[in-house]
């Protein structure tokens, strides 16, 4: 019961998106992502995230590849920690 308690709604990728670990700051708005898939790729911070949201190694995020280059992905979203826990619970991530 406690368990239930604890779980609330958290942002799920959309098409096109899925889960990414980063792996490491590249400076400015660039960091290294390790995606679901498998897929090692260079991650955009956007203007709109890039002062409100801080995203530091091992954060969970969201990320979108682009169409035109599959290796490089934008950052949509970031879980907080307790966010991702839940996640790894609810066995969507790793």
């Amino acid at each position: 019961m406690s368990e239930e308690v604890d779980r609330k709604p958290l942002r799920m990728p959309k098409e096109g998106e899925l889960f990414a670990v980063v792996t490491s700051h590249l400076g400015g708005n660039h960091v290294q992502l390790r995606c679901a898939d498998g897929v090692e790729r260079l991650g955009r911070i956007p203007g709109r995230m890039r002062f409100r949201t801080w995203i530091e190694e091992d954060d969970v995020v969201l990320a979108e590849p682009w169409d035109w280059q599959d290796e490089k992905a934008t950052i949509e979203w970031r879980y907080t920690g307790q966010d991702a826990e839940q996640l790894r619970r609810e066995g969507h991530i790793n």
